[in-house]
């Protein structure tokens, strides 16, 4: 393994340095804009994407994907970090700034939960998302990128945030739309260098050296309320372990906090794996990513950051300059933490403009311009699902818009699957009726399944062929268990044939008699052809 991590730092140090350094400016406003959406200082959202970043590039699944602070968890942390206010302000001995305290607190479980997910396996599940979903989830961040952006253009006029007009309003376009055109022009002269870092260096000098009054990164949080991106290096946070008296009456909002938070983080963090995973045409690790994300929030509490998970917008900044190793990641992590300490008075000069634009071609590359032709060609529950997870994503968030896209499709395969199963009926010499069930038999289909037989009508002899159908779980079972006693309590012969050997298992264990109608002599090969597929899958 650790040969393997080598080799992901060294395949590419250039493009992964510059790439990281790219990729570090575009986090810088980022983390502070989710910091003050969840009413944090901008240090401590600049420290969480820091410990996000390094720990996640270091030990995470994905070489080349980028984790810092993000406004999916930002938004969840909001209500708690009010509450610990409250309570913090109520006591008898106040306590400042108490729910920033609970913070540090939840993300101590966040890690725990996180973790767990990825010991007991649980990132595979992934894989589990339809593409519809995906599609939807993409086009609908590009959105919600787009919409982040917004905000930036607006200015502080006598202490209120008003959209810009006027010449300040031409000057930021001008300066965003030449960051996007040597975003687009450059890489078809040459992809030696980062079309965005130098897009961002370009528009930088001729701000700062043409005298171009702009809105700056440095502006940009004053405007905020915050002080500067001066600050030291992150430090141990002792002081929550002297408040979890504070907690007394509270456990309830930090657990259900935690466990959204903890599925937050790993549901976007997965699906940015997964885009990725498409985008570079390799495969990352799930399971471990999980382990790696829960690891960093864990570090996150401990020493004073606000926490987070994967960045899509900056994970396909990252491999679109270049950047495929754990190197960039660790460089963006490392140039972060250097602007922090060291070159705060230079990064804060950087154009909002320069960033905006960087994010704006992200929201071209990553939203998926192909899913307007084929609309029309996919069935229509996907379209629907591709539209609403689209829809979601942009009024909720992403986890949500996920997790209904999934119930969604599933709920539309389920009643698909239990409209299949079909009953093929003939007559033998003997006069033995015969059932050759098609489709799967699940708890979908057991009505329909139930309607294929006429107990009271059917001959003294009845058999019931499983070849081309599968019980799938405990309510087939249940239903075919039913529909034999029907037919043995109208003393009527029963006979089931071709059933797998999980099947017989099941029935066996809800009633022995059923050994009797159970046919085990089969001369069909067919039958062990079924049976020996049924039980590699298992």
């Amino acid at each position: 393994m650790w040969q393997k991590t080598i080799q992901n730092f060294t395949q590419n140090p250039k493009n992964d340095i510059l790439s990281g350094l790219t990729v570090a400016l575009a986090l810088v406003p980022e983390a502070v804009a989710f910091a003050f959406v969840a009413g944090v200082d901008p240090l401590v959202g600049l420290y969480g994407a820091f410990m996000m970043g390094i720990v996640t590039a270091l030990f995470g699944g994905r070489p080349g994907m980028i984790s810092g602070a993000t406004g999916a968890m930002a938004v969840v942390m909001v209500h708690l970090i009010q509450k610990g206010n409250e309570v913090g302000e109520a006591l008898a001995t106040p306590v400042e700034n108490l729910g920033l305290q609970w913070l540090f607190i939840t993300l101590l479980f966040v890690g725990g939960i996180q973790i767990l997910a990825g010991v007991f396996r649980l990132g595979k599940f992934v894989r589990l998302i339809p593409h519809p979903v995906m599609m939807g989830f993409v086009n609908g961040l590009a959105i919600v990128i787009f919409l982040s952006q917004l905000g930036l253009f607006k200015e502080n006029v006598d202490g209120v945030q008003q959209y810009m007009t006027g010449q300040n309003l031409m000057i930021m376009l001008g300066l965003v739309f030449l960051t996007m055109a040597i975003m687009f022009g450059l890489p078809k002269l040459t992809k030696k260098v980062p079309a965005a870092l130098v897009a961002i260096v370009v528009v930088a000098c001729i701000t700062i050296f043409g005298g171009v009054e702009a809105s700056t990164v440095g502006s940009f949080i004053k405007d905020g309320g915050g002080e500067g991106l001066q600050g030291g290096l992150p430090t141990f946070q002792e002081q929550i372990f002297t408040l979890f008296y504070t907690l007394a009456g509270h456990w309830d909002l930090i657990l259900s906090t935690a466990m959204i938070l903890a599925a937050v983080g790993l549901i976007e963090s997965l699906m940015t794996l997964n885009l990725i995973d498409e985008m570079t045409e390799t495969r990352g690790s799930g399971n471990r990513e999980c382990v790696a994300q829960g690891g960093a929030n864990i570090l996150n509490g401990l020493f004073g950051g606000m926490g987070g998970c994967a960045m899509i917008g900056q994970s396909i900044i990252n491999v679109n300059s270049g950047g495929r190793g754990r190197l960039s990641g660790a460089v963006a992590a490392i140039a972060l933490l250097c602007f922090v300490l060291f070159g705060a008075p230079l990064i804060e000069q950087i154009p909002i403009a320069a960033l905006v634009g960087v994010m704006f071609m992200v929201v071209i590359g990553t939203f998926a311009w192909s899913s307007f032709r084929i609309l029309h060609k996919i069935p229509l529950s996907d379209a629907i699902v591709l539209i609403a997870v689209s829809a979601i994503t942009v009024w909720q968030d992403l986890a949500i818009a996920v997790i209904a896209g999934v119930i969604m499709s599933a709920l539309t395969f389920a009643w698909k699957s239990a409209t299949m199963i079909r009953a093929r009926k003939h007559i033998k010499e003997d006069g033995t009726k015969v059932y050759e069930i098609w489709g799967p038999l699940f708890f979908g289909s057991t009505t329909a399944f139930n309607n294929k037989f006429d107990v009271s009508g059917d001959p003294e002899a009845i058999e019931i062929d499983f070849i081309e159908s599968k019980v799938s779980d405990h309510s087939g079972v249940e239903a075919l268990r039913n529909l034999a006693n029907k037919y043995m309590d109208a003393g009527k012969k029963v006979t089931l044939t071709h059933l797998s050997p999980d099947c017989k298992t099941l029935l066996l264990k809800w009633n022995p008699e059923f050994e009797t109608i159970i046919q085990e002599a089969i001369d069909d090969p067919r039958y062990y052809v079924v049976t020996d597929m049924l039980d590699s899958e298992v």
